[in-house]
């Protein structure tokens, strides 16, 4: 076993608790299946989420689908100005077998953030 860290973004169309809970439910639910984990898996995840997103926690998505041992972590992301609004992301760190390869996620109109990385789309 080896750890591993991989990245994933996702966006709201509105800064509301349901819309943050739901993107990042969709999110996570997508990491866990490219990758073929299981919240068990997971080490520990970061979430961040652009200043005009304040509305509610993006780990109690993440509690909500199994993350209940996890250590979870939300922060805000660099307010650059002109970047993309509305976004979510995540850090997260897992065990897999030694040949496993990381595969990232990026939902929504965060696939413009990694338009480089082959498959994350």
């Amino acid at each position: 076993m080896r750890l591993f860290a991989l990245r994933g973004a996702t966006t709201v169309d509105a800064n509301d608790a349901e819309s943050i809970v739901g993107a990042t439910e969709s999110l996570m639910l997508e990491i866990l299946e490219r990758n073929a984990l299981r919240p068990d898996d997971a080490v520990s995840c970061i979430f961040t989420l652009t200043n005009d997103l304040d509305a509610e926690f993006p780990a109690v998505a993440a509690r909500k689908i199994g993350f209940s041992s996890v250590p979870l972590l939300c922060a805000r992301e660099v307010d650059v100005p002109g970047s993309l609004p509305r976004v979510i992301r995540v850090l997260m760190h897992y065990y897999a077998d030694e040949g496993h390869e990381a595969r990232h996620v990026y939902l929504g109109d965060a696939r413009s953030l990694r338009l480089d990385l082959e498959g994350a789309q």
